[in-house]
C-alpha cells in the first residue's frame, strides 16, 4: 500500500505540474514579435528583454490572466536591420521594437533636436522626459510616429557623448586632419574642428577604427564599453556633448489598436517602467564602465571648460540650420528648438552656447 500511495502521489504531482503550465481556462494567447537593430549587449535592448517584456507579462497576470503573449524576440538586426526598424514594424515584419530615430532622421526630424543642440545636459532622465513631454505638447512630434504607421510607447536617451581616439586630445587643433566615426547628425559636432566625420554606428565603430577607416569615434560611455571601442581607441576625452534622445519603443499602429484594452494598457505601463529603468541603469553604469576602461588601459582625460566653449563656438549654426529646414518642410522647427532649450535651462544645464540665438 505504501508503494501504491507513493506512485499515486507522484502521478498526481506530475499532473498538477503539467496543468500549471497550461493556459488558464479561456485564456487567449497573442503572438507578438519584438525586434531591435542592436544586439542585447546594449542596455536599451537588454532592458527591452529583461524589463519591458516581463513587465507586460506580469501586468497581464495581475489584470486577471485573460491574455498571454507568446513573444518571439529578434534582436541584433536578425529580422530588421538597424535604421529600418520603423518601416519593418509598420510593414508588420515585427509587431513591436526599438526604433532608433537617430538613424531615421528623415522620418523623425523633430525627435533629433538634441543632436542639433550639442553641449547640452548630461542628465539622461531630463533629456528623455523633456522629449517625451514635448511629444505630448507638440502635435507634429507625435504625428511623426502616427504617420509612419507606429504608436509610440516610451522613449530613451543615451548617456553623454564623448570622444574615443587613437591619439590624445587637449585642444580642438589636435583634431586637424583626423577622421572620426559619428552617428547620423552627430557629424555636425565634428564639422568646423578640422576633423572629418565618417558615417558609422555602434555595430561598426570597432572594425572601422581597427582597420583605419577612422581614427576614433564620437560615442557615449555605456555604448563604447559594450562595443569594446577602448581596445582600438584608448584615448578617452570627456567632451560632454550631452545626453541625446535616440528613439524608443514603438508598436505597429494597426496591430496595437486591435489588441484588447488590457494588453494595450499593460504595454503602455510597461514602457514607462522600461524608460525609467533604462535611464537609471545607464546613469549608474557610466562611472563603472569608465573605471573598467581605465583598468583595461584606457587613458581618460577631460576637456577644459574653456576648450569646450571654443569647440562649441567653432561649429556652424547647427541648430538654426536644422530649425530652418524643419520649418521649410512645414514643421514647427523654431517652437521645438525653443521649447527644448528652455527646458534644459530650467533643469540647470550650463550651456556654453545658446543655440536659439545663433
Amino acid at each position: 500500500m505504501t508503494l501504491r500511495r507513493t506512485l499515486l502521489s507522484t502521478a498526481a504531482a506530475a499532473t498538477l505540474a503539467t496543468l500549471a503550465h497550461l493556459p488558464a481556462h479561456g485564456q487567449q494567447v497573442i503572438k507578438l514579435t519584438a525586434t531591435a537593430g542592436h544586439p542585447p549587449v546594449f542596455l536599451w535592448v537588454k532592458t527591452m528583454e529583461e524589463v519591458f517584456i516581463p513587465e507586460v507579462d506580469r501586468r497581464l497576470v495581475a489584470a486577471g490572466n485573460k491574455y498571454k503573449i507568446d513573444w518571439t524576440k529578434a534582436w541584433g538586426g536578425t529580422l530588421i536591420k538597424l535604421g529600418s526598424e520603423s518601416k519593418g514594424i509598420a510593414d508588420g515584419i515585427a509587431d513591436i521594437g526599438i526604433v532608433s530615430t537617430i538613424f531615421e532622421a528623415a522620418k523623425f526630424p523633430m525627435q533629433n533636436v538634441t543632436y542639433y543642440t550639442p553641449f547640452g545636459s548630461d542628465d539622461i532622465a531630463v533629456v528623455a522626459k523633456t522629449i517625451s513631454d514635448m511629444q505630448a505638447k507638440i502635435p507634429a512630434m507625435a504625428d511623426a510616429w502616427n504617420k509612419n504607421g507606429l504608436t509610440y510607447l516610451g522613449g530613451m536617451a543615451l548617456d553623454s557623448y564623448h570622444i574615443w581616439t587613437k591619439f590624445p586630445i587637449t585642444r580642438i587643433e589636435d583634431l586637424q586632419g583626423k577622421k572620426l566615426s559619428a552617428p547620423g547628425p552627430a557629424a555636425n559636432w565634428v564639422n568646423g574642428t578640422g576633423a572629418v566625420a565618417v558615417a558609422g554606428n555602434l555595430n561598426s565603430y570597432y572594425e572601422d577604427i581597427k582597420s583605419g577607416v577612422s581614427d576614433g569615434t564620437v560615442v557615449f560611455a555605456t555604448g563604447a564599453w559594450a562595443a569594446k571601442v577602448h581596445e582600438v581607441a584608448p584615448y578617452v576625452t570627456k567632451v560632454n556633448f550631452g545626453s541625446q534622445f535616440a528613439g524608443g519603443v514603438a508598436v505597429n499602429k494597426s496591430r496595437f489598436e486591435k489588441l484588447p484594452p488590457e494588453v494595450r494598457k499593460a504595454m503602455q505601463e510597461a514602457s514607462d517602467v522600461w524608460a525609467d529603468k533604462l535611464a537609471a541603469m545607464q546613469s549608474d553604469a557610466v562611472k563603472t564602465v569608465l573605471a573598467n576602461m581605465t583598468a583595461a588601459g584606457a587613458k581618460i582625460s577631460e576637456l577644459s571648460p574653456a576648450e569646450r566653449k571654443r569647440w562649441a563656438d567653432a561649429l556652424g549654426p547647427v541648430a538654426q540650420t536644422w530649425s530652418a529646414d524643419v520649418t521649410a518642410k512645414g514643421g514647427p522647427g523654431k517652437e521645438v528648438l525653443k521649447m527644448y532649450t528652455e527646458a534644459l535651462k530650467r533643469s540647470g544645464a550650463q550651456l556654453p552656447r545658446d543655440w536659439t540665438a545663433n
